[in-house]
């Protein structure tokens, strides 16, 4: 998975290609698409909810530049493996999902592999996390219409990187913003992020 989906098509982190070997895909899907966990695709993880491609995965991490001993948040823990993977590459992952019950199936494989440093919550994702901030980079895996929630910004330290699939013209782009600059980075196509909590 590493060489021929991530290196080939442009993935030169070396600490997100060491996290993608490293972090078993296949302990977060649903046993009966084990045999399928590194295939280059989303899957489902029930709750109409999907688990990213791999490259997706990387290509979000690789975009927030983080070096080591960045606190990031995650919105949208899904299945928990991008939080898994951040987890290998900062100091401190929270993560938060809307749907209690797929919160509660991430925290578990996440303790099950030992990664003591994720938080997984349950709740709005949309209004961020403010007991926990500010973040170093912030990573959103849910479209969130014509752009991210201003919660989300006002958590970030000045200069980090908040990367998120946003609505342009009627696509789904993946952008990547600092300071108020809005970089595009690649067509993608994510379940909508839903406001409310469980």
């Amino acid at each position: 998975m590493v060489e021929d989906q991530l290196c080939r098509r442009g993935i030169d982190d070396e600490r997100v290609l060491a996290a993608m070997g490293e972090v078993a895909r296949e302990r977060f899907v649903p046993e009966d698409l084990a045999d399928r966990a590194y295939t280059d695709g989303a899957l489902s993880i029930g709750e109409g909810q999907t688990i990213s491609q791999p490259w997706i995965v990387a290509r979000m991490i690789a975009l927030l530049e983080l070096e080591g001993p960045e606190r990031v948040l995650e919105v949208g823990t899904g299945s928990g493996y991008s939080a898994a993977v951040l987890s290998r590459c900062c100091s401190h992952v929270v993560t938060i999902e809307r749907i209690p019950e797929l919160a509660d199936l991430a925290r578990g494989v996440i303790a099950g592999l030992g990664y003591r440093n994720v938080e997984v919550r349950a709740g709005d994702g949309t209004t961020g996390v403010s007991d926990r901030e500010p973040f170093d980079a912030i990573v959103v895996t849910a479209s969130a219409g014509r752009g991210a929630p201003r919660a989300l910004s006002d958590q970030l330290v000045p200069g980090g990187a908040l990367v998120c699939p946003v609505e342009r013209d009627a696509d789904e782009q993946l952008v990547r913003i600092r300071d108020g600059e809005v970089e595009q980075i690649a067509a993608v196509r994510f379940v909508p992020l839903v406001e409310g909590g469980p």
